[in-house]
C-alpha cells in the first residue's frame, strides 16, 4: 500500500489515495489559504467518522434509522503537553431508540480502525531517498 504525498502551492500538502486527492491547507493566520482542513483537522475527523461508519452500519442491519444520530466528538486539550490527552464520542440517539441497542452501538463505534489503530500505534519510519 501506498499513498503520495505532494505540495500544491503555499501550504498546500495533499495526498493521492486510492484515485482520489484529499486536500489540506492551513489557516491563514498560519500562513495558508484556508481551503481545506488542516493535516491534524482531517486526522480528527477520521476518529469520528470512523466511529460513525460502524454506527451507521449497525443501524442500518437492524433496520434503525439514523435520521437523528448523531456523534458528538469532545476533545480534552492539555496545555502543559500541548497535546489532546483525552476524547469523547457521545452518541447522541432519539428517545425512540431501542434501549436494548444502546450498549451495542457502542460497541460498535469502537470498532473503529482509526480507533485501533491509535490504541496499538504502527512503527514510523521517516528517511530520505534519492530517485
Amino acid at each position: 500500500m501506498e499513498m503520495q504525498i505532494y505540495f500544491d502551492g503555499k501550504k498546500q500538502v495533499n495526498a493521492e489515495w486510492n484515485g482520489q486527492v484529499i486536500k489540506t491547507d492551513q489557516p491563514v493566520q498560519g500562513g495558508g489559504e484556508g481551503s481545506a482542513p488542516t493535516p491534524f483537522d482531517l486526522f480528527l475527523a477520521s476518529i469520528g467518522t470512523c466511529a460513525g461508519i460502524y454506527v451507521k452500519g449497525f443501524c442500518d442491519q437492524r433496520g434503525l434509522s439514523t435520521e437523528n444520530i448523531k456523534i458528538i466528538q469532545k476533545l480534552n486539550f492539555d496545555p502543559a503537553t500541548r497535546l489532546i490527552d483525552k476524547i469523547d464520542l457521545e452518541i447522541q440517539v432519539p428517545n425512540d431508540f431501542p434501549e436494548k441497542y444502546k450498549e451495542a452501538v457502542v460497541n460498535s463505534a469502537n470498532l473503529c480502525a482509526v480507533k485501533r489503530h491509535m490504541q496499538k500505534p504502527p512503527e514510523f519510519n521517516v528517511y530520505t531517498k534519492t530517485v
